[in-house]
């Protein structure tokens, strides 16, 4: 059984504006479009960027 990854700590309004997506874990980021989560109000470029560096991080072997 595998555990859920969290996100990474990212500001209140973007956590609110992913959950409301069905965003609550790493895994449900998989195939997600980060473009169209960057229009979601509270998620800016800096949660964007923490997103993709947590991505990264998880593809590394």
């Amino acid at each position: 059984m595998t555990t859920a990854v969290p996100l990474p700590r990212i500001g209140a309004p973007a956590a609110r504006a992913l959950t409301q997506h069905g965003v609550l874990t790493m895994d449900d980021l998989k195939g997600a479009d980060l473009n169209e989560l960057s229009k979601l109000h509270g998620v800016g470029p800096k949660t964007i960027k923490l997103l993709q560096a947590a991505m990264g991080e998880q593809q590394a072997p």
